[in-house]
């Protein structure tokens, strides 16, 4: 495999491309299938290292993982090893889910965590204090978490002090099996964790209101195997509408959902892209030069905080007049007729972030 990519600019991109499902839903599938033994299929997954490794993952616990083309098949055994490998979690944070399904099904688990044996401090605070109100123990040595709940799992209300998707996804996975009834308020609302909560349905879970902040899971004493397709990966839409915006071509992006993207493709009609949609696709024609406009990123259903880059550089050959109604001090900026190009001023104000930060940070 070639160590480089070159790429020719100079093109409008022009056409359609079918989207495959949401890496950060197929995960979580993958994860979820530990909760019942037997045979569940996942389609509509992406071929993409993360899949991968979920895999290995998977594999060390005890299931059998098989790839037929854009379908993965997971062949969970009756009695998972309840231990994640250190190697393969500390690759990918998302294998941190883990700790929720092995506590649910096997009653311990061990999970290595990034970081050595401090997390107060990391976003899994929010993990490891929502599940021991649900009864569970925690030691941390050496960089592994071991989790334990010698009593078993039970139904609890649990307040994320931030709708944390990946603290809401383990509370989840956790509280489908445990005794009673699970609360979980200012939950993530994300697509894919109510993508998420249809494939436990499928298998047997009782879940209400997962897509809105308060999610309540009534639990059962057991799950069956079942058969999912993953959402579209709103994500990988969203980056080919920026790319075609951005050469002033039309692009189509197909077997998506624009209510997923609502908010992204209201900022890119205010860039002065011609936006339309079909219940599955979504077209975008960018503009000769696009207009400045501000962002802020904010948990779902805002702008999602993985397509800032997208526009930081989108928005990067937008009209000069445009920047300058938005800079906060003056600065000067070479135009194509010199021997350098279009050079950066020093700092962009036309992109922020939830906390005010400047989205273009760049140099001269």
């Amino acid at each position: 495999m070639s160590s480089s990519i070159v790429v020719t600019g100079g093109n409008r991109l022009e056409g359609s491309i079918e989207i495959l499902g949401a890496k950060n839903a197929v995960l979580k599938h993958l994860v979820a299938a530990l909760l019942a033994p037997g045979e569940h299929v996942i389609e509509n997954v992406p071929r993409i290292v993360d899949v991968e490794i979920m895999g290995r993952v998977l594999e060390h616990v005890g299931a059998k993982c098989t790839r037929d083309g854009t379908a993965v098949h997971i062949d969970v055994p009756e009695e998972p090893n309840p231990e994640a490998p250190l190697d393969l979690v500390r690759q990918m944070r998302a294998s941190i889910l883990v700790l929720g399904a092995l506590l649910a099904r096997s009653g311990r688990a061990s999970v290595a965590l990034p970081g050595g044996d401090d997390f107060g401090s990391r976003p899994i605070d929010f993990h490891v204090k929502g599940l021991e109100s649900m009864g569970a123990q925690f030691v941390l040595q050496h960089g592994i978490l071991h989790a334990s709940a010698p009593d078993g799992l039970h139904g609890t209300d649990v307040f994320l002090e931030f709708p944390s998707v990946g603290a809401t996804e383990n509370l989840l996975l956790a509280a489908v099996l445990a005794n009673g009834t699970t609360t979980i308020r200012n939950a993530a609302r994300e697509p894919e964790l109510k993508d998420l909560a249809e494939f436990l349905s499928k298998m047997g879970a009782k879940i209400d209101g997962a897509g809105t902040s308060t999610i309540e899971i009534h639990g059962v004493s057991g799950l069956s195997p079942a058969v999912h397709r993953t959402v579209p990966d709103r994500l990988e839409a969203g980056t080919y509408l920026v790319a075609g915006a951005m050469t002033g071509g039309t692009v189509t992006v197909e077997n998506c959902v624009p209510e997923h993207l609502r908010m992204e493709m209201l900022k890119l009609e205010a860039t002065g892209c011609i936006v339309t949609s079909t219940e599955t696709s979504i077209t975008v024609t960018g503009p000769d030069r696009p207009v400045v406009v501000d962002i802020a990123t904010l948990p779902y259903p805002g702008f999602h905080t993985d397509m800032h880059p997208q526009m930081v550089a989108y928005l990067a050959v937008a009209h000069l007049d445009c920047y300058r109604k938005h800079l906060r001090r003056p600065i000067s900026v070479f135009g194509r007729d010199q021997p350098n190009g279009w050079r950066c001023p020093r700092r962009w104000a036309a992109c922020r972030d939830s906390r005010g930060r400047d989205a273009f940070g760049l140099r001269s």
